[in-house]
């Protein structure tokens, strides 16, 4: 499975983001921000940005942070390191991805009790049983928000007991 056409966010998708809008009507939470990171080139500028997000988070004071990323491969190395820097700060992370934490192409500790795998195939009979040639088609939906949400809230308040 690559990245395709079906798996691409729209600008209605970030407009309309299904995450946000859950996350901000909840009344239970306090919606602190937004932050965006781009996927840097280097080895060293990746592990400097997860490690930036684990130190942002932190300052901010966040009880917890759902993550979302936009690809595969690649984008997962500092993907996956600002999962581990925020976890690492005893901040917990639901991290919404296309694969489950097994199939990152890289691994830490924090990945498998993090990730939230939200890809399921409409087409279980299609070859390789994914892609579809439907802009956005599989893209995480308002239903998958919900769920990150739950985890969330479900791991801030293990957080807080212990």
């Amino acid at each position: 499975m690559g990245i395709g056409t079906s798996m691409k966010e729209t600008t209605k998708h970030y407009y309309k983001d299904p995450l946000l809008e859950v996350v901000s009507k909840d009344p239970e939470v306090n919606l602190r921000g937004v932050v965006i990171i781009g996927c840097p080139d280097s080895n060293d500028d990746k592990m400097r940005a997860g490690e930036r997000v684990g130190t942002l988070l932190q300052a901010m004071g966040a009880d917890g942070a759902i993550f979302s990323c936009n690809g595969l491969g690649n984008n997962h190395v500092d993907y996956a390191k600002s999962i581990e820097e925020t976890e690492s700060r005893g901040i917990p992370v639901i991290a919404m991805s296309m694969v489950p934490a097994k199939d990152m192409v890289t691994q830490n500790p924090y990945l498998e009790r993090s990730v939230m795998c939200f890809y399921r195939s409409k087409d279980p009979t299609a070859a390789n049983g994914d892609a579809s040639y439907v802009l956005a088609e599989h893209t995480y939906e308002r239903r998958d928000a919900v769920r990150a949400l739950a985890l969330l809230k479900q791991r801030m308040r293990r957080n807080e007991s212990d």
